[in-house]
């Protein structure tokens, strides 16, 4: 069993809150400037006496969490800086100076850590990138455990969701989410696209395999909530995926284009995690879980685009199952599922238009032709201006940089 690591004091996500929080003091001190000084400037002299006194800051312009209202937030950005937001890139986590640059110039939403290098997650290196960033900045990565994980050679191995539900009670896997949980944000790492709720059975290598938690959605359905909700007690935001369901599709979207049942069958097996946790009244269903979209063909669903880039997609997941919280699409910049097809900065697009809150891609560099491209789209309605704003309203809200 691996060994926590203590949390840093403050934990990485915390100045950020402040910043906030800062932000929204600075906000309100400039509104009282405003307010005072005209006065004396359309006066082209000296007043007669003293400034009338100040108003009291009332703290109207928070909401009930002390945090600045999204709506003035996401009012007063630039367009650019709103459409950086819904980016998430991947960094080499063996060169922390380029990942910090990257971030100061460019401003992202969020960066991606992939692969086994660690030293962007030692030496609280990742406090230096967050230091790059003015709104503070996701920090994703997919460590589920088993073959996909991240922080094993610093913290110790986490079985895969398949040997976890064999050995383990649903309370123990929220142990070892919370764990866990607790070793990523000490490392930085605020935001792990984990857990599978994907319903498996197929031979443990396969694209799915052991990292799904098994072939009964109940049972998916109570070990990733435990899961999760040991993770989220530790701060980290969790991410289910691979939504519709990659668990029954006939092949690897990292190789081509794959195929699901139809989205009936669906519907009575690998869509249930997301019902039951997400829907309303459901156990993850409060902002602090979202959701990655795959890329994947559904006959009854998707016409000729893969999943991750069709509207009805993102439409089944919003209106059928009711989830309001952020969404995720999975790597469009590495799975041939899509680059099969598109270049990069078109499936950003298209993915942002159909719906996704963020587009990630994991092999790094080219924000600068991305972002440029979706500042042309938004000009040319491409991209709705409103839809935009909800959906930087979400990527902040899941940031709890604003209420």
């Amino acid at each position: 069993m691996p060994t926590s690591v203590p949390s840093p004091t403050p934990p990485p996500l915390r100045p950020g809150l402040r910043r906030a929080r800062s932000l929204a003091g600075a906000l309100a001190g400039a509104l009282t400037v405003l307010l005072v000084v005209p006065a004396v400037a359309a006066a082209g002299t000296t007043p007669p006496g003293p400034p009338a006194p100040a108003p009291p800051v009332s703290g109207e312009n928070l909401g009930p969490d002390r945090l600045p209202r999204c709506t003035a937030v996401v009012a007063a950005m630039a367009p650019r800086a709103k459409l950086a937001q819904r980016l998430m890139v991947g960094v080499d986590a063996a060169d922390p100076a380029t990942t910090a640059e990257t971030v100061r110039a460019t401003q992202v939403g969020g960066v991606f850590v992939g692969g086994n290098a660690t030293e962007l997650l030692t030496g609280q290196a990742l406090r230096e990138v967050q230091a790059m960033s003015r709104i503070p900045l996701t920090v994703a990565a997919d460590d589920e455990g088993g073959r996909v994980q991240r922080i094993d050679d610093l913290d110790g191995e986490l079985p895969s969701a398949r040997a976890m539900a064999a050995q383990l009670t649903p309370q123990q896997v929220r142990e070892r989410g919370l764990e866990r949980g607790r070793e990523q944000l000490a490392r930085g790492i605020t935001m792990n696209l984990a857990p599978v709720v994907d319903l498996g059975g197929r031979p443990a290598n396969t694209v799915i395999g052991d990292r799904s938690f098994g072939v009964d959605a109940d049972a998916v359905t109570s070990y990733a909530a435990a899961f999760a909700e040991g993770q989220r007690d530790a701060g980290v935001f969790t991410v289910l995926k691979h939504f519709p369901g990659h668990g029954h599709a006939d092949g690897d979207s990292h190789r081509g284009r794959v195929t699901t049942p139809p989205l009936a069958e669906l519907r009575d097996a690998d869509l249930r995690p997301y019902a039951d946790l997400l829907g309303p009244g459901g156990p993850l269903a409060d902002g602090r879980t979202g959701v990655l979209v795959g890329h994947l063909d559904v006959p009854g669903l998707t016409a000729d685009l893969p999943s991750s880039l069709d509207p009805a997609v993102y439409q089944l997941l919003r209106t059928d199952y009711g989830f309001d919280g952020l969404v995720l699409t999975d790597d469009l910049g590495a799975m041939k599922a899509i680059t099969g097809t598109f270049e990069l900065p078109e499936a950003v697009e298209h993915a942002l238009a159909a719906g996704a809150d963020m587009a990630l891609w994991s092999s790094g560099g080219r924000v600068t032709p991305v972002l440029d491209r979706l500042v042309q789209a938004l000009d040319a309605g491409r991209l709705d201006p409103a839809t935009n704003d909800a959906a930087v309203t979400r990527v902040l809200k899941a940031k709890q940089t604003c209420s």
